[in-house]
């Protein structure tokens, strides 16, 4: 089957940040075949006019917790809320069935936002992975790996024996990739985390948590090891080219030099991170040290957007601010960070994130014709700056067109929309033990 684009204002995101003003890009099947200036050169069984509408690689969400949907808007402004009632309620209320429905709610919403890549940490990652086959959409998934009881384990620990059963059934996917993903520094034991390392270092896996997000992780690594978080991982040995860091709000510029040195890469979530007041990470020095960074949304309780367009528009805010410089991160560079540079953090630069022959065809179209995107002299800007989710008017994972028109092809989000809600009812009772903070 082959698809042929013409008339699209084709951003690249190649190495040379090549872009073609009216320009084809031409797909076969599930890759790009070939793209250039003017007419395309062969025909297509299907061919599409863009009208003048910015063509972009699919964005790269390198970090998120899609299934928590249930959870947004509650206690948005409760302080430490991840120990007061998340983890709690999570315990009490998530079942796979919750996990499936909001999976499939937040897969839907990122689509119809230009997200065609995903990275996935939580529980019953089973759940979210045919979730991912059902939409089409490409997911790096890990099983959340903790030293306590979680909904899926009523012993800590369980998300190892789970992960590594999850890894087996679902390595060489098409579009699941599984990884290894412990919690975070400070809520698994040394050698739990270990040995989360040495099954990805096995199965040649990514490997993910948070880490430097706290101000409370920084003491006790502080008071216990007399080090930084990053300093005790590398400590272990689990700082290396497979590890992503999530957060890394604070990072020392010695911390900055070992990831550099280690070839690890971040996930920075600006949305996350300034709505918790917990900071804004490093990122010029992290850029300066050429770390990989990618944007993610982190959940839908945490940033309560999947969209990475709102990811955009505030790293542009907090850090041009933040380092009293209006030139700093152009739109271009920021655009880099969520589709290029994502692809990069997460191993797979080689198959997505740019738009370049050979390479997946995962692909979004944004429409100029709505108030919001008149007048475009730099595309980039307009993503940056103008650009919301309601632009996007089609997404392509793998040749396959999963939006059109602004609405999803293959999903009823309807239908979505009510099974969550129907099986959301023990979740929402069991959610009010704690209505006072949320």
């Amino acid at each position: 089957m082959r698809t042929v684009i013409e008339h699209a204002w084709i951003l690249t995101m190649d190495p040379e940040n090549t872009c073609y003003k009216d320009g084809y890009i031409i797909i076969e099947d599930s890759k790009i075949l070939k793209t250039g200036e003017g007419e395309s050169p062969l025909q297509g069984d299907r061919c599409i006019d863009a009208g003048g509408a910015i063509l972009m690689p699919g964005m790269v969400n390198v970090h998120s917790h899609v299934p928590m949907i249930p959870f947004r808007t509650m206690g948005d402004d409760c302080q430490d809320r991840l120990r007061r009632f998340l983890f709690p309620l999570e315990e009490m209320a998530v079942t796979p069935t919750l996990v499936y429905w909001g999976s499939l709610y937040g897969i839907a919403e990122m689509l119809l936002s230009g997200i065609t890549t995903f990275l996935d940490m939580y529980y019953f990652e089973d759940q979210v992975a045919q979730a991912c086959e059902k939409a089409g959409i490409r997911g790096v998934l890990g099983e959340t790996m903790i030293g306590q009881k979680t909904c899926d384990s009523p012993v800590p620990y369980g998300g190892l024996a789970y992960g590594e059963e999850f890894i087996q059934k679902w390595q060489g996917h098409p579009l699941v990739t599984p990884m290894v993903s412990p919690h975070a520094t400070n809520t698994s034991e040394p050698v739990y985390l270990q040995k989360a390392f040495d099954m990805a270092e096995t199965y040649d896996t990514p490997f993910t948590l948070h880490a430097s997000e706290m101000d409370y992780e920084m003491t006790h690594f502080a008071d216990k090891y007399h080090m930084t978080p990053t300093a005790f991982l590398d400590s272990l040995g689990t700082l290396s080219r497979r590890t992503l860091l999530a957060h890394c709000i604070h990072m020392t510029p010695e911390d900055l030099d070992l990831v550099a040195a280690r070839g690890a890469a971040v996930a920075h979530c600006i949305g996350s991170n300034t709505k918790a007041g917990k900071g804004v990470a490093p990122v010029k020095g992290m850029v300066e040290r050429g770390i990989p960074v990618g944007l993610g949304t982190d959940g839908p309780s945490s940033g309560n957007t999947l969209s990475m367009f709102t990811q955009f528009r505030l790293f542009a805010s907090f850090h041009k601010t933040v380092n009293h410089d209006r030139s700093l991160f152009t739109a271009r560079d920021i655009v880099r960070l969520g589709t290029s540079e994502g692809a990069r953090a997460l191993g797979m630069e080689s198959r997505i994130g740019s738009i370049e022959p050979g390479k997946e065809a995962d692909l979004v179209m944004v429409e100029r014709d709505s108030v919001n995107m008149f007048p475009c002299y730099n595309p980039y800007s307009a993503l940056v700056y103008s650009a919301e989710r309601s632009n996007v008017s089609r997404v392509w994972v793998a040749g396959q067109e999963l939006v059109k028109d602004g609405a999803l092809t293959r999903l009823n989000l309807g239908e979505i929309r009510r099974r969550l809600w129907e099986n959301m009812g023990d979740f929402i009772e069991k959610s009010q033990e704690f209505s006072a903070i949320i």
